[in-house]
């Protein structure tokens, strides 16, 4: 009987079109989410207007579907490893693709509110679950990349916002880029189907058979056979996954650190998405020319989030991440001052690659340092706690709009965060990680605790475990 170890098999296979094939509907869900959560900063101008109201009650809207994306990422982050990935994106993608377009029927701002928290369940919860999946199934040597690259769908969701809200606010009126949210329902059948479940799950349930289905698709030199035992090492098992996992095995700290970073750098992420046209169009820009900034911001988003996740897989991924904390901080402080239009774009781009660029490489990383049993609970509870500093963020610059104060002052207020979330990830204990704790046990397997993982698997020779 063979015993094959279906993590080790992940990450030493090489890319093949099994891991495009999940790239490509991660990647496709995120678009959806990012546009769903860009629209409302696009829109937000319009809305003022048309439903006169003030910057510290639009503050309140943006921000319901925050508080919104707290709860989801927390608790559908966390059912994901009880019910399995597929059904939880799929309840999330229903979610935000429903209520988002509710919210274009609204004509009342508390009415408005409650259907972008609803959607912002949705929007919030789908997140860990995708990056927990990217994670898994993605070969070692490029998993930092190959998460990135899908994460940056959330930039091409903002860009697609932006460029459908140059258009259809001026034509159809803001409810209509809220109504084109709802396409991704039609999706769900072909996810359904495409979609591999999670590994974990699908041993917890018993399905042996699917998952050897999988993981020959995983590794194609990899031939099924009847006695084949796949299995996971005990810390990857899904038995529950607790939200006490997070801080045992020495990882109590390092969870805190994470949770503070992610409200630092989702503060500076909403606090530019939901106000900077809002902030460029009061510096005498028009709205066209606003939206146009929002367009750079993602741009740089995309680049800062490929790069940063090459950089990751080529360099100390914690350090590459404290480096884009501290870039955002520099970056978002110069958008205060004046500058010639084309250096405004340009410092613009930088800080969307080290704002949204950076929560990308931060749940790429976080992703790594979790079991595979708690990933999308640690992911969960990162970014649902993080999700305070997105919900504060509205509301804090909405007053300080308010407060008619210089645009300077607004921009520093953003940049703080990047200072002390650098700090925070610089204190991350990366010893306890689960990537680096993996791979300290396959550089000295007698070293490991017993059970704790198995040598890797070469298919091209006799397999490492046979039992008569």
């Amino acid at each position: 009987m063979r015993q094959i170890d279906v993590h080790q098999l992940a990450d030493d296979a090489r890319f093949n079109r099994f891991h495009g094939l999940v790239l490509f509907w991660c990647a496709v869900i995120i678009i959806f989410d990012g546009y769903d959560l860009a629209v409302v900063g696009i829109a937000l101008p319009s809305i003022m207007k048309d439903l006169n109201v003030d910057p510290t009650q639009a503050g309140f809207m943006v921000s319901s579907a925050l508080f919104g994306m707290m709860f989801g990422a927390i608790f559908l982050g966390t059912i994901a490893d009880r019910i399995g990935r597929r059904w939880a994106i799929v309840i999330c993608i229903t979610l935000f693709s429903l209520f988002t377009g509710a919210a274009g029927l609204t004509r009342d701002p508390v009415m408005f509110g409650i259907m972008r928290f609803l959607a912002g369940l949705g929007i919030g919860g789908v997140m860990p679950n995708v990056v927990a999946h990217m994670t898994e199934y993605s070969p070692k040597k490029i998993r930092a990349t190959l998460v990135t690259v899908m994460f940056s769908g959330y930039a091409v969701g903002g860009i697609v916002a932006a460029l459908l809200g140059k258009g259809l606010i001026e034509r159809y009126g803001w409810q209509s880029v809220f109504f084109a949210a709802t396409v991704p329902v039609l999706l769900i059948p072909a996810i359904l189907k495409s979609l591999p479940e999670s590994m974990p799950f699908l041993l917890s349930k018993g399905r042996h058979e699917e998952l050897k289905r999988i993981a020959a698709r995983i590794e194609p030199t990899y031939t099924p056979q009847a006695s084949d035992q796949l299995t996971v090492p005990p810390q990857d098992k899904a038995h529950g996954a607790p939200t006490r996992h997070l801080f045992t095995d020495g990882r109590g700290f390092s969870t805190v650190m994470f949770w503070i970073a992610f409200f630092m750098c989702l503060f500076m992420v909403y606090a530019l998405s939901s106000w900077l046209t809002k902030l460029m169009a009061s510096a005498g820009y028009s709205l066209g020319s606003a939206l146009t900034f929002v367009l750079v911001l993602n741009v740089g988003a995309m680049v800062g989030a490929v790069g940063g996740g090459w950089l990751a897989d080529r360099f100390h991924i914690k350090y590459v991440l404290a480096s884009m904390y501290a870039l955002a901080a520099l970056s978002v402080t110069l958008l205060g001052f004046a500058m010639p239009q084309a250096l405004l774009f340009l410092v613009v781009g930088l800080a969307g690659a080290s704002t949204i660029g950076t929560q990308i490489v931060a749940n790429a990383y976080t992703g790594q340092f979790y079991p595979m049993a708690i990933r999308s609970t640690g992911l969960g509870f990162a970014l649902g706690i993080g999700r305070s500093g997105a919900i504060l963020a509205p509301i804090v610059i909405g007053v300080l709009v308010g407060l008619q104060l210089p645009l300077r002052q607004n921009f520093f207020a953003i940049a703080i965060p990047g200072v002390i979330g650098m700090l925070a990830v610089l204190l991350i204990d990366h010893r306890k990680s689960a990537s680096e704790q993996y791979a300290a046990v396959h550089a000295d397997p007698a070293t490991a605790p017993t059970g704790a993982a198995f040598p890797a698997t070469d298919f091209s020779r006799p397999l490492h475990k046979e039992n008569p």
